[in-house]
Formats: structure tokens, sequence, C-alpha cells
């Protein structure tokens, strides 16, 4: 039996997925989900939820537990706290997580990753729990991408580091060379939802490259939190968008449903190519 596991859950289904990796290695667990960022949970498995104004109680559950190890899971916006509901204990801790809210994704994640090592807690990744979900390099799908499909993703990854040493998105949608759009606070759904209905006129040969959606973390991002996710959805939405593929980077973006998302792929035509990162050989 391996070390007891917290998963800080949010929204979307990669706290399900690790929670089935965890059962199946016979390893103790908890969810403990953020209120108001509600999981997919249709294994119906049994969820402690926790207010952010009172994050100290957290930390007494993880110790009730006998929890040596956590895992950040699920996409949670940055919030509005309430005052009033505040307890005295993690009043004590504001000082430090206020200052870093205002500062981006990255700095608020530091600060929560910093007070979970500080009660004696491991913090680690989502390929720790299940590596599969990182899948090594190579295109998964039939489809492949062409000479053009390549450059256009190469034009993306220098876009999506540039918007990353901002702390923005971790996506972008290039077509001939050419940027649609990029991802930001709405995110990837958004995103593509955007391309689909506005910007498929602005290819400037509508018998050209298609275009191609890339995704990776932003650069020295710390990989145990935040990793950009896709899955089967990401895959409808890039076909609806009119896109040739998906591109992402290797051992950055984790691929939930594997099986069917590339089946989905395959099914709609696209190619799912997991690009290794600029400048590695």
């Amino acid at each position: 039996m391996g070390r007891a596991t917290a998963l800080i859950a949010g929204r979307g289904a990669l706290p399900a997925h690790l929670a089935r990796a965890l059962a199946a290695s016979g390893v103790p667990f908890v969810i403990a989900q953020v209120e108001g960022f509600e999981m997919e949970n249709p294994d119906r498995l049994p969820v402690e939820t926790f207010a952010l104004e009172r994050l100290a109680l957290l930390f007494d559950l993880l110790h009730e537990r006998g929890v040596s190890r956590v895992v950040l899971a699920g996409a949670v916006t940055r919030p509005r706290l309430d005052p009033e509901r505040i307890d005295p204990r993690t009043a004590l801790l504001l000082p430090r997580i206020l200052p870093m809210l205002g500062q981006g994704d990255d700095a608020a994640l530091r600060a929560v990753v910093a007070l979970i090592e500080e009660e004696g807690v491991e913090v680690v990744g989502a390929g720790a729990i299940a590596p599969d979900l990182l899948p090594a390099p190579g295109v998964l799908t039939e489809a492949q991408p062409g000479a053009a499909d390549a450059r256009d993703a190469v034009r993306a990854a220098e876009i999506v580091a540039a918007l990353g040493a901002a702390d923005l998105g971790q996506g972008a949608v290039v077509a001939q060379g050419l940027c649609l759009a990029v991802e930001t606070l709405p995110g990837t759904d958004a995103m593509l939802a955007w391309v689909a209905d506005v910007a498929g006129a602005c290819r400037p040969d509508p018998k050209g490259a298609r275009g191609v959606f890339f995704k990776a973390p932003k650069p020295g991002q710390d990989r145990r939190v935040d990793l950009p996710a896709i899955g089967p959805a990401t895959v409808e939405a890039a076909a609806r968008a009119g896109l040739a593929g998906i591109v992402i980077e290797a051992g950055g973006v984790l691929v939930l449903d594997r099986a069917e998302t590339v089946a989905r792929a395959d099914a709609l035509g696209l190619f799912l190519w997991v690009r290794p990162p600029c400048g590695s050989s």
C-alpha cells in the first residue's frame, strides 16, 4: 500500500481519473474539493468540501487522515474571498496569500504549494499518480501532420511561450502562419468556439492549411500544478473550429480518456501530435 494521498480537487475530469489510478494501486486517498469548483464525479466518490476562507481546516484534514502527499487537480479560478467567513487561523495566512492573488495564476499556485509543504506534506504532479496521462512523443492518430502543419505548430509554440512568460494562457491557434486566437482567462473551449464562429474567414487561402491548436505549459512553470489537459471534448471543439489537428508538448500536457480522445480524432479526421519541446533533441 502506498502513501496516503489527498487530491485537492477543482472542476473537470482530472480528479476522478487520479482517484481511479490511486484506487487501482491500493493507495489510500481523500478528495478535498474546493467549494464552488465541483469536480466531475461520475463514480460518486466521497468528497470532503472545504472553503478557501478556512484553509487551515484543510490542513487539519490532511493531518487527521495521515496524508503525506498532495496532488492539485482540476480548474480553480482565483476566487473572491468572503472576509466574514475567514477563521482566525486562516487569517494569519492571508498576508502571504493575498499579494500573490494579484500577481497571476503561477504566483498564487506557488503560494499554495509553499503553505502545503510547510505542513510537512509533499506536493506531486498528476503524472506521479497516473503517468499514462502523459503520452510519449509521436503522432497518436491515423491522420498525420504535413509540412504546413509543422510550420504552424512551430509558430504556435513561439506564441504560447511568449504568452506564458506574461503568465497568460497555455494555448494558441495558428493557421497558414497567422495567429487566429490565443487562450486567455475564459479558457480553451471559449477560444476554440470563437475560432469556429469568427476566425475561419481569416485564413488567407481557403484551400490552404486549416491550422492547428497548440497547447503547452508556461515556460518555467512548476509542472506539479496546473498542467494543461485535453480530452475528447477538445478534439470535438477543434473539429468544429475547422482545424487539421491538435499539437501538445510532450511531458507537459495531460491527455484524459486517451483511447476515446484518439478514437474521436480518428473519426473526425484530425491528427493528435505529441511534439517534443522546442530545442529538445
